[in-house]
């Protein structure tokens, strides 16, 4: 990134969006809902990016027997300038029963459709790839019917980053989810300031792994408005993501987890949300999700 440019993205964010518009403010659920999905949660010591993250569509996902299991701990190795996901250089060691835990949780919620996510691993040897299977296998021992997705990290660390990165990517999709979603979060221009230590060409090649692996598998991303992005950004990274044959996206509101995260620039309207949906779908997606409490699995088991 030149320096004209980082200038530019620093100060746009002098401009913050501070007051919050009504279309943003819903109920969370059910309270009872929500307590019998924690209560299990909690009691088997494992954690879902629904609560992790505070997802402001956990009871209606909950209710639909969906939810997303954040795998491989609580401690990201980055520090994503939009997450509030725990971050630091001392992640925990994996739970060798983690895979048996998660599976008991799907069964005793009768979970229909089941997204697998982690915090970035990249003390890891494999990134975690060989976790996520794992996992998988263990769910559809207990869940035969039970539909998983994945939401991958980029799984670039190491020597020749390059070529393991491809074999992460390879580890993962031969046990075939349904969906493998990588996100983008953001446009190229923004990638580096929000993104840490993401690339936007190394996160397309992931979905792009993927295709060349198997084309059957659905393949997904989703992007975060809200940082500074314009409208023709958007809509070429829509295109982007068309051109290695993304099948679906979901575009949502950036929210401000805390004062130690990037501001808010602007808060997009419905109607803009609606319109970049519609373009996405003239684009050739085949799922989309556009709307600003849109998050990355909302919705994530409905063709």
């Amino acid at each position: 990134m030149n320096h004209s440019v980082h200038s530019s993205t620093k100060n746009h964010w002098h401009t913050e969006a501070t007051s919050l518009p009504a279309w943003l403010k819903r109920p969370i659920g059910r309270a009872s809902q929500l307590s019998t999905v924690q209560k299990i949660i909690k009691q088997r010591d494992i954690h879902t990016i629904c609560e992790e993250g505070r997802c402001p569509n956990r009871g209606e996902c909950y209710s639909n027997r969906t939810a997303t299991f954040l795998l491989m701990g609580q401690t990201c190795t980055r520090a994503c300038a939009f997450c509030q996901v725990e971050k630091g250089h001392g992640p925990m060691i994996l739970d060798p029963d983690e895979p048996k835990k998660v599976a008991d949780a799907v069964k005793l919620l009768g979970l229909r459709y089941v997204v697998l996510t982690s915090v970035a691993r990249d003390d890891l040897d494999d990134g975690g790839a060989a976790w996520f299977v794992r996992v998988m296998t263990a769910i559809r021992q207990e869940n035969p019917s039970t539909q998983i997705e994945v939401l991958t990290p980029d799984f670039w660390s190491g020597k020749s980053a390059d070529i393991s990165q491809q074999q992460r990517v390879a580890t993962v999709a031969t046990a075939k989810p349904v969906c493998y979603n990588h996100n983008l979060e953001t446009v190229p221009r923004l990638q580096a300031p929000v993104r840490k230590g993401a690339k936007y060409d190394r996160s397309l090649n992931v979905l792009r792994f993927v295709k060349e692996i198997d084309s059957s598998i659905a393949t997904k991303s989703g992007l975060m408005l809200g940082l500074g992005e314009t409208e023709a950004e958007v809509i070429q990274t829509l295109k982007d993501l068309r051109q290695i044959k993304c099948d679906r996206l979901t575009l949502g509101q950036y929210m401000r987890p805390s004062l130690a995260h990037l501001p808010v620039v602007k808060y997009w309207t419905p109607d803009e949300f609606t319109r970049l949906g519609a373009i996405a779908q003239d684009l050739g997606f085949s799922h989309v999700r556009s709307a600003p409490l849109v998050r990355s699995s909302y919705h994530a088991g409905e063709e």
